[in-house]
């Protein structure tokens, strides 16, 4: 099997298999197993995208690949050949929003771990690191875990910040469409 999804061929797959689902449906029968060709592709999908110059340096890139099949299937049967038949761009999206949620996941236990060696003292005067020449690189770890730690709460400020703005607006517009206005006492 080539290296590539053929989206016509993927379709196909698909379409067929939601045939065979619906008609399993109306005989009050369980789903047949998904046929591999479709499994086979959520794998070549996820691989291929992990490859991605953009994926590069991370350690986890594995979970991300296994997030993003297990989000294909979990989510396949919510393709509608009807409303696009584009089926390599739709996997693509949900696989690709897995990878951010993984990364997004990484980054916060990533940030537990260093708030937590920061608040315990693990890393003070004391207890410096040298490497071979006799070189100290304890402060150079603890200020890029300090940088670390600035970057991610300022980015949780910044999202909490936006949150509570369009809760303000959502509130202000929810209030202009109050039905109470309309009852004549």
């Amino acid at each position: 099997m080539a290296n590539y999804i053929n989206n016509a061929d993927f379709l196909a797959a698909l379409i067929d298999y939601k045939s065979i689902c619906d008609k399993a449906t109306e005989n009050s029968k369980p789903h047949p197993k998904i046929p591999d060709y479709i499994g086979k592709c959520f794998i070549k999908l996820a691989e291929n995208i992990a490859k991605m110059p953009v994926y590069n340096g991370y350690t986890f890139k594995e979970d991300m690949i296994a997030d993003g099949i297990e989000n294909s299937f979990l989510y396949f049967r919510n393709f509608d050949p009807t409303k696009g038949t584009s089926p390599y761009s739709y996997f693509t999206q949900i696989i690709i929003y897995a990878f951010w949620r993984r990364i997004a996941y990484e980054k916060k236990q990533l940030y537990i771990k260093y708030k937590a060696t920061k608040q315990y003292g693990l890393l003070d005067d004391g207890e410096c690191m040298s490497d071979d020449n006799g070189n100290s690189n304890q402060f150079e770890i603890y200020d890029n875990i300090s940088e670390f730690i600035e970057t991610y709460e300022a980015a949780q400020l910044q999202k909490k910040i936006i949150k509570d703005e369009k809760k303000k607006l959502l509130n202000i517009s929810n209030k202009g469409s109050n039905i109470e206005q309309f009852c004549i006492s």
